[in-house]
């Protein structure tokens, strides 16, 4: 794409949090490479909050979920989009909702995917189509910058932290009198995603026994805190609570953990935005697609519980139950011993 003028570009990924976590890194790249480029973001209220902080995003544009199901929304949704005025929309969800405000918004190139990623019928609101070859979101998202000649280079995230949010964290901390902790986030979306919250309060006993190092559950919900309050229990006062969690504050706390616990969920790909060590627990997806994405994270999968997407986030946990304490503990050993070996290295 030439350098010269003020490009405008409307990104539509509306959701999940997780995944518009990993479209990030396209998003910098475009930055990156047209620093002049006007960048809007339209995203469902969930998310918003987390982009409204990024220095390379110029405007979030809130679209409320369920808009499509009544058409009265799209000329509320048009006007608001087509304000902003892009030229290129760019489709990395490439759903029909998703192409459908790239359609409203007016942009005459709107680029998206085709094949099996190409989904509900976007390949017909899309006019530039491109076919990935990686398996990864964050890297399939960045094929669609090939149409823009942007070529790929090293993924970055670069959220930075709330200033207010890690004030709040840091309070938390000093009053639970946390240190040197292991973050546990044992909510998902999906059931299907859970690993037994029990399981998690377990290991965080074995890991203050063995290793004297504590951990901390997140939450946010009523049935996230449920969820929380059983791995508390069930882990012997080896695991802190702390309050309900905003998305700003879990990135904050992030920065601070020494590495981050759970599944396949939006808070997973927070903490890797933020450079924490991972270790991922995956049921009904595939953390070659979507797992936490760079090196040094440990990806743990008994078998990938397959099916149509409406089927695996309605079905139970029956991967994940499969996972053991045993089999989390020494991937989080793993974790810190390249964490210790890293160190090493770098004092070296």
């Amino acid at each position: 794409m030439p350098q010269s003028g003020t490009p405008r570009i409307l990104i539509t990924r509306l959701s999940h949090i997780g995944d518009v976590v990993l479209t990030l890194p396209m998003m910098c790249r475009i930055r990156e490479a047209i620093p002049q480029a006007a960048i809007a973001w339209a995203v469902e209220p969930a998310a918003a909050k987390l982009l409204r902080l990024h220095p390379g995003i110029d405007d979030v544009i809130e679209i409320p979920r369920g808009w499509a199901k009544n058409p009265k929304n799209w000329w509320r949704l048009r006007a608001k989009l087509r304000a902003f005025q892009p030229d290129i929309a760019i489709d990395p969800q490439s759903l029909l909702k998703s192409s459908l405000l790239a359609r409203l918004s007016g942009a005459r190139r709107r680029i998206g995917f085709r094949g099996k990623h190409g989904r509900e019928g976007s390949t017909f609101l899309n006019n530039e189509l491109v076919s990935p070859e990686s398996s990864h979101l964050v890297d399939r998202s960045m094929e669609l910058l090939q149409t823009l000649n942007i070529p790929t280079r090293k993924a970055q995230f670069r959220l930075p932290v709330c200033k207010l949010a890690m004030a709040k964290v840091d309070g938390w901390l000093a009053e639970l009198g946390v240190n040197r902790f292991v973050l546990m986030n044992p909510g998902a979306g999906w059931p299907s995603k859970q690993w037994p919250p029990e399981r998690f309060g377990e290991t965080a006993k074995t890991l203050l026994k063995h290793r004297g190092l504590r951990s901390l559950v997140v939450w946010s919900g009523s049935n996230e805190r449920i969820m929380a309050e059983t791995v508390k229990d069930c882990s012997s006062g080896a695991c802190a609570m702390a309050p309900a969690t905003s998305l700003t504050e879990l990135a904050a706390v992030a920065t601070r953990a020494e590495l981050f616990v759970g599944g396949d969920t939006g808070p997973l790909h927070i903490a890797t935005a933020m450079g924490c060590q991972c270790v991922g627990l995956y049921g009904p997806t595939k953390p070659e697609e979507s797992g936490a994405y760079g090196p040094n994270h440990v990806a743990i999968q008994k078998w990938y519980q397959s099916g149509t997407n409406s089927q695996r986030r309605a079905a139970e946990n029956l991967s994940l139950r499969e996972v053991t304490v045993d089999d989390v503990v020494q991937a989080i050993e793993l974790c810190l011993t390249i964490t210790r070996s890293q160190s090493t290295s770098r004092a070296a």
